[in-house]
């Protein structure tokens, strides 16, 4: 199919770290950076590289250090991210570009609308954690067993948390399903939806098994990362913000995004009622097409819906994980 390839790219940095760059869908399109989740890789889930022809979208998604193929970085924030794009940005001689981020990619999203503020049009947020140090924010409230578990050991014990993550990330590779099965019995009815269908279900074990492929390191580093002060103030970014949420979220809780939208100044925030966590993947080829879209800087758009223009009992046109 015309404009399925993506291509592979390695950018290095200037103190010699090397990060893992996939290019796709318009060459000469509106360029978006797609900042993956947690764990994940510049593999992760997107709208297939015909339905990005069709937006105008070229979308630039990369390994973040010690993921995939990228070199870790060891004590990296998650303000660096802003860094690791402005570098990738250069060497691929794009100027001006929009940014959007889902579960653990949001606050590194946030972190390059921050801190480019000249060179972000917009920014676009799913399912995102909040800082640790949240003023009023009970950072813990509604999130689920597994992730809070990880959280807490990453104040209170560093080595059982890269205890757990390198033998979760051992089975991974073993077993690419293993984390999904770990995760079910925290599923919300919305997200056991999304993970039952069988292609998705292998888009996501192929997407994790991709982010430990050299081992734990890149999931390790974010969860100390989003526990440790982000490195910016949310309240500083200047360009326009949207915020998108399911209600049913047992991952990232919904508190946290509303927490931010009180934060950001003229964020929109969007909440779905019933909707998980993995409802982002569906809101995606939206938030796109509103990244993109000419308009005011106010960041009014459409209403976005999940599944809006799906045909019902279609698989998305998506692949890879969250």
């Amino acid at each position: 199919m015309v404009g399925e390839q993506a291509a592979q790219k390695e950018v290095t940095a200037p103190d010699g770290h090397r990060l893992a760059v996939e290019d796709t869908g318009a060459p000469d399109g509106l360029p978006v950076f797609l900042m993956h989740g947690t764990p994940g890789s510049r593999s992760g889930i997107k709208p297939r590289s015909i339905v990005l022809y069709r937006l105008g979208v070229r979308l630039i998604c990369y390994d973040r250090p010690g993921y995939g193929h990228s070199d870790r970085r060891e004590g990296r924030r998650v303000v660096d991210a802003a860094e690791d794009v402005r570098i990738i940005a250069d060497a691929l001689g794009v100027d001006r570009f929009a940014v959007v981020g889902r579960s653990g990619g949001g606050p590194h999203a946030l972190a390059v609308a921050a801190m480019l503020p000249d060179r972000v049009t917009r920014a676009a947020v799913l399912v995102s954690l909040a800082p640790a140090d949240a003023p009023g924010l009970d950072w813990y409230r509604g999130m689920g067993e597994s992730n809070m578990d990880e959280y807490q050991s990453a104040d209170a014990n560093r080595g059982a948390l890269m205890a757990n993550l390198t033998s979760q990330a051992d089975r991974l590779r073993r077993d690419p399903e293993s984390l999904i099965a770990f995760l079910e019995k925290e599923l919300a009815d919305p997200d056991r939806r999304v993970v039952e269908n069988v292609a998705m279900r292998r888009q996501l074990a192929d997407s994790y098994a991709e982010a430990v492929r050299f081992g734990a390191d890149g999931w390790i580093d974010d969860a100390l990362a989003f526990r440790q002060n982000w490195g910016f103030d949310p309240a500083s970014i200047q360009v326009s913000v949207r915020l998108w949420h399911g209600s049913a979220d047992q991952f990232s809780p919904v508190e946290h995004t509303r927490w931010l939208a009180e934060r950001i100044p003229g964020a929109r925030v969007e909440v779905q009622q019933g909707e998980g966590h993995f409802a982002a993947v569906e809101i995606l080829p939206q938030m796109l097409t509103w990244l993109t879209a000419a308009g005011s800087a106010s960041g009014a758009g459409p209403e976005i819906r999940p599944g809006a223009d799906r045909v019902p009992g279609r698989p998305f046109a998506l692949r890879a994980a969250l």
